[in-house]
Formats: C-alpha cells, structure tokens, sequence
C-alpha cells in the first residue's frame, strides 16, 4: 500500500471536500480517463482504475472516515480476516466499534445493532461512452466494472469448506460485552467492543484462503446493459442488484452507470429537438432546388424554396429523438448556410457583374430595408 496515492489527490480535491464536489471531480476524471475515449492507453486505464477505487472510499461516509483516521489500512479488504484474536488489522476489526465503545450505553442504556443482521451492499459507479447514434436511437452496450462479490468457496461466511463460524463465547454473539466500574458516585456499567471477536460476534477458527475470513472478494465483472432511447449525456442509468455483495446474507447493492456521449460532426441536440447546418450554392439559393438533407433516420428529400436567405431555417417535423418519458419525437431544424464560390474564371465572374447589373433594388428586400433606413436618417 505504501505505493498508493492520497484519494483525495487522485480526484484532486481538498480533504475538506463536500460530497458534491467529490462527485464533481469524479465524473470529470473518469471522463478524461475511461478506457473508451482512450482505447490502447494503459496508463490511461490505469489512472481509470485508480479515480474509481478513490471514488468508491470517498463516496461513503462511512469509508472515508475509516480512511481519514487510518489511511489505506482503514479500507483496506485485505486487513481485517475474521479470526478470533490477534491485533484490529487481522481480526475482522470494525472502526465504528470505535465510536460505540465511547457513546454505546453507559448505564445500560445503550444498545447496539446486531452484527451479524443482514446489511445491504453498498453501490458501485461504472462509465459508459456512446455515440450521438447510440443515444439517440438507443443500443446494448457491455460493461467492465469491479465489484465485491460473495467469495465462491465460503459462501459468504469467511470460513474455511467444512467448516463454520462460531458464537463468540465471550460477549454470546453481541459482538459488545458490558464493563461495571466502580465510582465515588456508585457503579457505573458501560458497553464496549468484544476483544475476542472484535464486534462480529463470531469467531472463525479456520478462515476461508480465498477470502482471508472476509467473506467476500473483488473482481472484475461485465455485464451487458440497455442503454434506453433518449438518453442525454451525463445522465445516470441504475441497474438494480448488480453492486457490492451484501454482508450476513443481505442483499446487493445497485450498479450507477454514468452516460457520456460523444460529440457528432453534424448534429446538435437541443432537449429533444436535433439541429444542424447544411449548406448549399449560391445558384440553389437564388432559384430553389431539391436537396437531401442528412438525418437520424437518413437522407430526406427536401425543396429549398426560390430566394432562401443565409440562416434560414426549416423544420422536418418527427426527426427529432425520441424523449425518454414518452414514444414522442423531438423535430429537426437545418439552417441554411449559403456558399460564395470562389476561384471564379473571368467568364463567371462578368456573368455574375451582368446579373448584378440586371438586378434592381426590388429583388434584394433586405438590401432595400436597409438603404430605406438610411434615407430616413439622413434624407436624401
């Protein structure tokens, strides 16, 4: 561990940072980072690995405060095994004991949660990067995750096959035994954490190899999931039960996909609507024409009017995207660029200063407008 950086480093942010600002910092790294926009880069995978196991501490609250009091170690799934006895790092330690020991019932009053109750697992991130495409008309994508799973061999319970946890004999599975002291004011009775099982109320004799008694490990997965369509980028996709294992036979927890979609060299969205520019010739402008006009679904056919001005635009009603909440389609709107040719012959070029010639006032309106206000300005 003595190779690993700060989290609060990988994610560039403060150790004071709010939770916001951690997510924040996240999404912008693992964007920069994701194997996807970075295909072949292994110092790029990397760097994705590490912002993601920084997020995954930093994200919970719980964690992060394991890591803010004791580093790496505190978070570590390879300290803490669940055997009985030894030092707080190779026996199942739970930090939070810390805490109980302290406000966990004096007088008896206190109780504490049952440690061997089904606790659900927590949630894990994962990134996906899809093209316009994909997002618009929707598509399966596979995705790389890790995430901490049941360990096969123990089935969870962190003891070796064939064998089984014990009831811890000294606190009777409470994982808390209760301490009376004498006072000038009487007696005084307290809670605190069992030293024998260190909280967990059981005591593995024989750990699991594959899991060191935790009953469960980190792997990687993949998984193949609908990305729905719609989807907008920077929205989030929850796929149920596909999290970290949970403890005590609880349930897992959720899978978050965050959604990242690629820029198109043509297409622009606009909530459901789909712009772009599209650009034709001087001669299609001044006299109409039929052009094909590209979209999601492919070339349409559509009749430039006679005299189209520079910018603008039509609408190709339903060629839009399709909202997420709803079957309905967004529109598409083109705006009319118009080109001015250039590399002109001498030929071309007196034609053209013969059709300027020939043009009056009345064919150019805006022209027309705008010497019109002139002439009020200034008179004649």
């Amino acid at each position: 561990m003595a190779d690993k950086r700060d989290y609060y480093e990988v994610l560039g942010v403060a150790k004071g940072a709010s939770e916001d600002e951690i997510k924040k910092a996240y999404r912008t790294m693992a964007k920069k980072y994701h194997p996807d926009l970075n295909p072949g880069d292994k110092e790029a995978e990397a760097k994705f690995k590490e912002v993601n196991e920084a997020y995954e501490v930093l994200s919970d609250s719980g964690k992060r405060a394991r890591y803010d009091q004791f580093g790496h170690a505190g978070v570590d799934p390879n300290f803490g095994g669940g055997a009985g006895g030894g030092s707080p790092f190779t026996g199942g330690f739970d930090f939070t004991d810390i805490f109980d020991s302290f406000f966990g019932g004096f007088g008896g009053s206190g109780r504490r949660a049952n440690p061997n109750a089904p606790q659900r697992g927590t949630d894990v991130q994962a990134n996906v990067a899809v093209s316009f495409e994909e997002a618009a008309k929707g598509a399966e994508k596979k995705i790389n995750y890790q995430v901490i799973d049941t360990c096969e061999d123990c089935h969870g319970t962190g003891a070796a096959p064939g064998t089984s946890p014990k009831t811890c004999p000294n606190c009777g599975g409470t994982g808390q035994v209760r301490i009376s002291q004498r006072t000038p004011f009487g007696v005084i009775q307290s809670s605190q954490t069992c030293d024998k099982c260190h909280g967990t109320g059981r005591i593995i004799e024989t750990p699991c190899k594959t899991c060191g008694g935790q009953g469960r490990v980190r792997r990687k997965k993949t998984i193949e999931i609908t990305v729905p369509a719609g989807i907008d980028d920077e929205q989030i996709l929850n796929v149920g039960g596909k999290g970290n294992a949970g403890a005590n036979g609880g349930p897992p927890g959720d899978l978050h996909v965050y959604v990242s979609v690629r820029p198109h060299p043509v297409f622009e969205r606009r909530g459901n609507d789909v712009w772009c520019e599209m650009p034709i010739t001087f001669t299609q402008a001044a006299l109409g024409a039929d052009v094909e006009v590209p979209t999601l679904d492919g070339k349409v056919s559509y009749h430039v009017h006679e005299g189209t001005q520079p910018g603008d635009v039509f609408r190709l009603k339903g060629k839009g995207i399709q909202g997420l909440q709803s079957r309905t389609k967004g529109d598409q709107y083109v705006q009319i660029t118009v080109e001015v040719p250039k590399n002109l012959s001498e030929k071309q070029k007196e034609l053209l200063r013969q059709l300027d010639a020939d043009t009056g006032e009345k064919n150019y309106q805006k022209r027309k407008s705008f010497f019109g206000k002139l002439k009020d300005m200034f008179g004649d």
